[in-house]
């Protein structure tokens, strides 16, 4: 396995684990660098530093800001069935097929209006 694909894994783990680690202590601490796009800032650099092709960078980011919107009801989803008194496991699915519904629909709308493709 290639150095670079270890560091790869390395990395953008050590960044989920640190946002689980921190949302222990500091909740507002750990929203905060969940909401830090960490995991397109890393993509970006693992595609610059493969590809060199700053289009593909562009392009990526764009559509990134497109289904960034996508994936919003889901953040309002799980905290309003979880304060409902619903379990972990059934808000989470909940909320992870009211995203795939929302994802679909936005990647729908944008391919037929020819904003990503």
């Amino acid at each position: 396995m290639p150095l670079q694909y270890i560091l790869k894994v390395a990395l953008t783990s050590a960044v989920v684990v640190a946002v689980s680690e921190i949302a222990k202590r500091s909740t507002l601490a750990g929203s905060i660098l969940a909401s830090l796009p960490l995991t397109s800032l890393l993509a970006f650099v693992w595609l610059y530093s493969e590809t060199g092709d700053v289009q593909k960078i562009g392009s990526l980011s764009h559509g990134i800001f497109w289904l960034v919107l996508a994936s919003l009801p889901f953040f309002l989803i799980l905290p309003a069935l979880l304060n409902a008194g619903w379990g972990f496991w059934p808000s989470m699915g909940v909320a992870a097929a009211s995203t795939v519904v929302a994802y679909a629909g936005m990647t729908y709308c944008l391919n037929h209006l020819g904003v990503v493709g």
